[in-house]
């Protein structure tokens, strides 16, 4: 046996037959009043979804949605490892393959090679430097709110 129910125009709960009132809007739409309390409101023109208890307040603030908790899966791009410039791909992959020692090992004696390297440039051109620095010795120190390369063309503003 099925039961005719009503909904609560307010609450959106049902009516069962015996309960509620029948309320006729003035422009002649009969709305269903589960409770005094719905009554009350409707007739203070509360708005439902303001009113925690309704259905719709609990629609606006997506409650009781316990069926669509499971999170939406996002899918992460594959990492690819491609050749760079300077090497390939089997270089790149035996390089990550040896040991971290032998890398530091290899890094540092490039280093000192640099190094040294450097040190033989600075020698050669060393007495060059002296040379030049007996010469240019004519310059004078100029104050930096004296002209420049500035924005405001060397004036003080």
């Amino acid at each position: 046996m099925v039961i005719n129910t009503e909904l609560c125009a307010l609450s959106e709960y049902r009516i069962y037959p015996g309960n509620g009132k029948l309320m006729i809007r003035r422009d002649g739409k009969p709305i269903w009043l589960g409770s005094s309390k719905a009554f009350s409101l409707t007739v203070q023109r509360k708005k439902a979804a303001k009113l925690v208890w309704t259905q719709a307040w609990r629609r606006l603030h997506k409650k009781g949605l316990s069926e669509t908790t499971t999170k939406k899966r996002s899918r992460r791009a594959g990492k690819v490892q491609r050749a760079v410039v300077g090497a390939s791909l089997e270089d790149i992959k035996k390089k990550t393959a040896q040991k971290s020692e032998l890398r530091t090992a290899a890094r540092e004696s490039a280093l000192k090679e640099l190094k040294d390297r450097k040190v033989a440039n600075k020698a050669k051109t060393g007495s060059k430097v002296a040379k030049k620095a007996t010469q240019s010795q004519t310059f004078q120190k100029v104050p930096k709110h004296m002209g420049g390369k500035g924005k405001r063309g060397g004036t003080q503003r």
